[in-house]
């Protein structure tokens, strides 16, 4: 079967493109500050989304955390947390633009705390070290990818604050949705294929690369990802 991969690059991207403008909204809007609960701020998103973007489907939960509950991964389940005055805050979103998939998140700070701040700007930084190595190792495999974001965020003074550091990412209705059981739909330990191949079917693989850093002492971490093999060098 042919497919047209020039046209499924420019899906995934301009789902990307529309999921970036998703969180400029948020910021507009001011959703995310103190006195409101991680729930508020996800339902807000979800109406938002809805009505300026078109967006009324996630292919994932959408994922509000703060202060504390930062430190968790996607699938562990937390306490509803209120945002305090001096808070971090992540948000983890996968909408649907015109059936293909966005995964897009990004980390807030409020207030002034050091750490958090250099946190948030961390973040941003492995994030585009991560890219670089990818884009410099035509044959790169998923374990290599994430030894070296682990190694970067020990370096930087973090931990990651989960097993992976990305997966796969496709069109709605997931033609390329990462099974848990599928240590090669990842970007982790494990994961011994090289990350530029076709899938079973014959389609390129794309990726989304994330990072989530946390520093487990000072009970805060953040969050970063979209997609990495698109819209850069690679």
């Amino acid at each position: 079967m042919i497919f047209d991969e020039a046209a499924r690059a420019q899906g995934l991207l301009a789902a990307q493109a529309k999921a970036e403008e998703l969180f400029d909204a948020i910021v507009e809007h001011r959703l995310v500050r103190a006195g409101r609960s991680e729930v508020e701020v996800s339902k807000d998103i979800h109406v938002l989304a809805r009505d300026v973007l078109g967006a009324a489907r996630y292919w994932h939960a959408r994922i509000v955390r703060a202060g504390v509950n930062t430190l968790l991964p996607y699938d562990q389940s937390a306490s509803v947390r209120v945002i305090e005055a001096d808070d971090i805050v992540f948000c983890d979103l996968g909408p649907i633009f015109e059936e293909w998939e966005a995964d897009f998140g990004r980390t807030f700070v409020l207030g002034d705390d050091p750490d958090k701040l250099r946190l948030r700007e961390d973040l941003s930084c492995l994030w585009d070290s991560g890219r670089r190595h990818f884009e410099q190792d035509p044959e790169i495999t998923g374990e290599q990818l994430y030894g070296f974001m682990e190694a970067q965020a020990h370096e930087a003074g973090w931990e990651l604050g989960a097993g992976f550091s990305g997966h796969l990412v496709g069109q709605f209705p997931h033609d390329m949705v990462p099974p848990p059981d599928d240590i090669h739909s990842y970007i982790a330990r494990g994961s011994d294929q090289p990350m530029r191949r076709l899938d079973e079917t014959g389609r390129t693989c794309h990726w989304i690369l994330e990072v989530h850093l946390v520093d487990r002492q000072r009970r805060f971490g953040g969050f970063r990802e979209e997609l990495l093999d698109l819209g850069g060098a690679a």
